[in-house]
């Protein structure tokens, strides 16, 4: 026996809104601009300090906000971005936070009266020369790092049952609360999930916690049952489970501040809900806001293509690969692979898997086609276990490697 718990985030959190920000500029670089090189960070905040209202623009505290624009929130894009491309990169931003669901400074964010501040430069030649083809010969990867991906047959995405569970809460939710049943809800929410797995290959489900944003004049029964039913129950149930042992519905009893009123976000901190749940080890590098040249993205998306083959073609039932790279090198220093089978025979894939498919930056662009402004949605649903239709994600394609 053993447990397992994921967690989910909306697109309305705010590690998640930044990630969207730096995802919405990358495809607008490469909208006009294939060959743009971007790597974007963004850092929101908003609300009181001391009580009060704070502006940095004379850095002193006011009793009244008035006119001060920094209480709807401050977005700050900071980075590197070489590109030809050329658009209004504040409406740009205004667009991505009100296509969220904010709409105002109480619920979060103001997308119209937030304060936009950028520092970005152009990338450094010292990067640039270990990626250009022009100056290695063979485009080289954009950053030292390791990569994994995985794939197992418990779910029909070939995804861990756990992490499967807590988006389709999420996405439940959203739909919920974008299709007006719930006036009160807001764009914040998180979910968690424990599911007991048995040697026989049962899946239970132990608990489920669901944290959604709401207005003041809701009452906490309300939101439960309503939550309970149309969101929790609904979403469950689709997966098989005929019952939970417990569930957690706005712990605290409130949800009222959220979005970056209620905490600050940064672009690239929620890496574990983008691969996952937490089933195998993370490299460490954050995708949104990364250009391809950059194996972070490139890199842990054909890692995930490899691992969904493995699986679907029947060679195993759960694989795990990982590959390594070192910046301005073509070709990886290290690859693994991991299976239900044993490591003599993962050996033997290992060799198999290298002689079907080039890991070299430059031949997994051109494999996914990756040069496109295909990231937006990725940022927010989890970039992975996601239909490859209309050109999206298409390192969830399945190579026959049989």
């Amino acid at each position: 026996m053993r447990r397992f718990t994921s967690e989910f985030v909306g697109a309305g959190h705010p590690d998640k809104l930044c990630d969207q920000i730096s995802d919405a500029v990358l495809d607008a670089c490469l909208d006009q601009d294939p060959e743009s090189r971007v790597a974007l960070e963004t850092a929101v905040k908003a609300g009181l300090r001391d009580g009060k209202w704070f502006t940095d623009d004379d850095e002193t505290y006011l009793e009244d906000c008035g006119e001060n624009r920094t209480k709807s929130g401050t977005v700050n894009l900071v980075g590197e971005i070489t590109t030809r491309a050329e658009f209004d990169i504040e409406a740009l931003v205004r667009g991505t936070i009100r296509n969220i669901g904010y709409r105002s400074a109480e619920e979060g964010i103001d997308p119209e009266r937030c304060v936009i501040r950028t520092h970005i430069t152009t990338q450094s030649q010292d990067i640039a020369r270990g990626v250009n083809i022009s100056q290695c010969h063979e485009q080289g990867a954009g950053d030292q790092g390791m990569m994994y991906g995985f794939a197992c047959d418990e779910t029909r995405e070939l995804m861990p049952m756990s992490y499967i569970l807590a988006r389709n809460l999420i996405d439940r939710l959203n739909e919920y609360r974008r299709s007006g049943a719930a006036p009160w809800l807001r764009p914040d929410c998180k979910s968690q999930v424990t599911i007991r797995m048995e040697e026989e290959g049962e899946f239970y489900l132990e608990n489920v916690t669901l944290a959604a944003q709401h207005d003041e004049d809701v009452g906490y029964e309300e939101l439960r049952i309503v939550l309970m039913e149309d969101v929790i129950l609904k979403a469950s149930k689709g997966l098989g489970f005929s019952h939970m042992e417990s569930q957690n519905i706005n712990g605290t009893g409130r949800f009222e501040i959220g979005g970056p009123l209620g905490d600050s976000g940064v672009t690239g901190r929620k890496i574990i809900v983008d691969t996952y749940g937490g089933r195998i080890p993370h490299g460490g590098g954050a995708f949104s806001g990364k250009d391809p040249s950059k194996v972070d993205r490139s890199g842990h998306y054909m890692m995930r293509h490899m691992a969904k083959s493995v699986v679907a073609n029947g060679l195993a039932r759960k694989c795990q690969v990982r590959v390594a790279y070192t910046i301005g090198k073509a070709e990886p220093d290290d690859f693994e692979v991991m299976t239900d089978k044993g490591e003599s025979y993962d050996n033997e894939l290992a060799v198999r898997l290298r002689e079907i498919f080039d890991l070299r930056p430059r031949a997994i662009i051109e494999r996914f086609d990756l040069k496109r402004p295909i990231y937006l949605v990725t940022a927010s649903g989890g970039h992975f276990g996601r239909e490859p239709v209309d050109g999206y994600f298409p390192w969830e394609t399945v190579t026959d490697i049989s």
